[in-house]
């Protein structure tokens, strides 16, 4: 798990420049996330999403997720997503999501949590993954306001 925090971190350090902040959502997410959590939240908008690739990983069986052609993906308090996508909004709030997951649980903690369910279940039916496409179902339909990092703190 070192080896995969270190590298998230590597990563977050390398594309900090890039970083935009998640308070730019203050209005769209309004109820769902207060203003202070989107304010410690960020997004890089990247051509191609990053991914830690290691022997050790595929070894573990997520040689299928590693390979997996998604249009987002967070580590700890910054997600990833593809050009075409920056615009999403129901994508941005599904990342959030994660970002809230990964302050709830804590880096080490989030990753052997998401890699035991990613090879229990597959990536579409982890809780995690079920979780935050649950919550993004339930904003783009206009459901009632939810304090979703509150929501995540109690469904963990």
């Amino acid at each position: 798990m070192d080896r995969i925090e270190q590298w998230i971190d590597q990563t977050n350090i390398k594309y900090s420049e890039q970083r935009i902040c998640c308070s730019n959502f203050s209005r769209d997410f309004k109820g769902f996330y207060k203003k202070s959590f989107l304010n410690r939240a960020y997004f890089v908008v990247v051509e191609n999403i990053p991914k830690p690739d290691f022997p050790e990983l595929r070894q573990m069986g997520l040689g299928d997720f590693i390979d997996l052609d998604v249009d987002g993906i967070t580590y700890k308090d910054t997600y990833y997503i593809k050009q075409h996508c920056a615009d999403n909004l129901r994508l941005h709030f599904h990342e959030l999501v994660h970002v809230a997951q990964w302050k709830q649980l804590g880096a080490v903690n989030f990753i052997q949590r998401y890699i035991n369910e990613i090879n229990s279940y597959g990536y579409s039916k982890a809780p995690l993954e079920e979780m935050a496409y649950l919550c993004d179902a339930h904003f783009s339909k206009g459901g009632d306001k939810v304090d979703i990092p509150s929501y995540v703190s109690q469904k963990i």
